[in-house]
């Protein structure tokens, strides 16, 4: 039969209905955690979504108007273009302007000696 000793040194190898509860209830804790853990985890994801997602619509809006930036600059570059060229032609023109200019004048001076003309200026 069993004596005191060999019940003693039983419990402290088997499992006992104490320990048992302990383990239960350890375990009780964990579940409680582990369900606020994933809780939190879950508000924070959904609040991580949200500020992904307002990231992506900046990002897009940025995109947006930088396209609309790339055409106004397109545009400003031709009509630049249009104005340089409209320039470049009014030059070529004005110096063939002057140029007859100067032989009108200098044809008159000539005109003017050959005729006896004293030509006045103001």
């Amino acid at each position: 039969m069993l004596n005191d000793e060999d019940i003693i040194k039983l419990k402290s190898v088997l499992v006992t209905k104490e320990d048992i509860d302990s383990v239960k209830s350890d375990l009780n804790i964990l579940k409680t955690n582990f369900a606020e853990f994933k809780e939190e985890t879950n508000t924070n994801v959904l609040g991580l979504r949200g500020e992904i997602n307002f990231i992506k619509n900046d990002v897009q809006e940025i995109k947006s108007d930088m396209a609309d930036l790339k055409e106004l600059v397109q545009g400003l570059i031709i009509s630049t273009d249009s104005i340089a060229k409209a320039i470049g032609n009014l030059s070529i023109e004005y110096s063939a302007i002057s140029t007859q200019l100067s032989r009108h004048e200098l044809w008159i001076k000539q005109i003017a000696e050959k005729v006896g003309l004293k030509l006045v200026t103001d």
